[in-house]
């Protein structure tokens, strides 16, 4: 079945009146995910963003998926872009994670690091270059499907988040 076919058959309504977005939410949130911030630069200005949903879709081409809500600056930036990086973070590196998030404290210190003229956050666990090869609407959010240009990936621990709180790989 491809998409349009799929839209079609979705009934228009929100699905608030089938549960409570709330309680959805919280189901979701018992997926441990990874922590990474999205960046991109237009207009000579660096723009980020956190994601937690950022997710391998291919390897043979590299192909990866980030989810972007409407409502986002970010959502705006990237189809002039059509071009993003990704840091993915490092324990410790929880104040950048609220940061990108819209909840900064004047403490944060940000060190930009650059891969293939990408900005990408300095000492991350991995760094993705990506340029967006398909934009497709989903609900309340665009995906971004896209494939990588150059990785890098370091021996440390990551962030994780887990029920709407940062978690640590405990060994």
């Amino acid at each position: 079945m491809i998409a349009d076919d799929i839209s079609k058959k979705l009934p228009a309504t929100k699905n608030q009146s089938l549960f409570s977005s709330r309680e959805y939410r919280k189901a979701l949130g018992r997926f441990a995910t990874g922590v990474s911030v999205v960046t991109t630069e237009h207009a000579g200005r660096i723009h980020g963003m956190t994601a937690n949903a950022f997710v391998s879709v291919s390897l043979d081409p590299p192909l990866v998926l980030l989810s972007v809500d409407n409502r986002s600056h970010m959502h705006q930036i990237l189809p002039a872009t059509l071009r993003y990086g990704v840091s993915v973070l490092a324990e410790g590196q929880e104040s950048l994670s609220n940061h990108f998030a819209g909840r900064s404290t004047d403490e944060v210190e940000i060190k930009f690091t650059t891969r293939e003229n990408m900005p990408l956050l300095e000492g991350a666990v991995a760094y993705f270059v990506v340029d967006v090869a398909d934009i497709h609407p989903a609900g309340d959010h665009t995906l971004y499907i896209g494939r990588v240009t150059h990785f890098d990936c370091f021996e440390c621990k990551p962030l994780l988040f887990y029920a709407g709180q940062y978690e640590k790989i405990h060994t």
